[in-house]
């Protein structure tokens, strides 16, 4: 099943997609998609109801994130070994685990807006999860029972503030807009393997990113067991899962993102994004 939020923003509404393409209206049924709403047990039960029962949306409105808001926004960085390489970085013995500020979170096709002082905006699409049970010192071989579903995401990134500014990367990640997430939250029955997943990102209509979640160094299942180990995630908690080669940084001279630009990124099977830099 695949669950969105439709309205303009600060008034979406939660829904679903039906076979047919159809947008309809959750609201009868949950308040929001966030917290509690997204956890495993109640996206199941969303998934069991009749879409033909619920009434049917109206096409043409904007599509917000994926969730309203989140307990915390967790980001593996330099988890493919040709992004460590085109960075100059050796490869992680684990998982490097930084976060974004929440407040980052925006919708699929919302404005990239260039943050006061940019020299270095870049893209990085990202295979995204949702926590969906309590999670403390879980082992790899049960990690994927506490996934609720997955979304294609965009780790935006000003390089000059991550790099140079000194300080954590979370400088460089946390702007407003910063944090697209969806269009869709994917439930694991339509993602049997995260593990075999094209991830793509043109700019400007010109092939950037071009890979696979299969050249992951840590997959999924390692990143939820190693973060459990450090911290209890909590419902609604999201984790993005690190970027392939192909970033604005790892070229000479860095094609960094202008005004006006259009940057596209899609995971597949999950849904794509279209995002202007403004």
């Amino acid at each position: 099943m695949k669950f969105l939020r439709y309205g303009p923003k600060g008034q979406e509404i939660p829904a679903l997609l039906d076979a047919s393409g159809g947008i309809r209206d959750l609201s009868g049924h949950v308040d929001d998609l966030a917290g509690e709403t997204v956890s495993v047990e109640s996206l199941n039960r969303l998934s069991k109801l009749d879409p033909a029962t619920l009434p049917l949306l109206p096409e043409g409105a904007r599509i917000g994130a994926c969730v309203a808001d989140t307990p915390n926004f967790i980001c593996i960085g330099l988890n493919y070994a040709k992004h460590a390489a085109e960075a100059n970085l050796p490869l992680p013995v684990e998982p490097v685990i930084f976060s974004k500020a929440t407040s980052a979170l925006s919708g699929p096709s919302d404005n990239i807006v260039l943050p006061q002082g940019s020299i270095g905006l870049d893209w990085e699409v990202e295979l995204g999860f949702v926590i969906g049970r309590p999670c403390s010192n879980v082992s790899e071989e049960d990690a994927l029972d506490y996934v609720s579903g997955y979304f294609t995401s965009n780790d935006v990134s000003e390089r000059d503030f991550q790099m140079n500014r000194g300080g954590q990367w979370i400088k460089g990640k946390s702007a407003p807009t910063f944090g697209p997430v969806g269009p869709y939250l994917v439930t694991p029955d339509e993602v049997p393997n995260p593990q075999n997943l094209k991830v793509t990102t043109k700019v400007n209509g010109k092939v950037m990113q071009n890979s696979n979640t299969s050249d992951m160094i840590f997959n999924v299942r390692s990143i939820i067991a190693t973060l459990s180990r450090y911290m209890d995630l909590r419902v609604g908690d999201l984790v993005i899962t690190g970027t392939p080669e192909g970033v604005g940084l790892g070229m000479t001279p860095p094609p960094y993102l202008q005004s006006g630009d259009v940057v596209e990124v899609e995971v597949q099977g999950l849904g794509a994004q279209h995002s202007t830099v403004s």
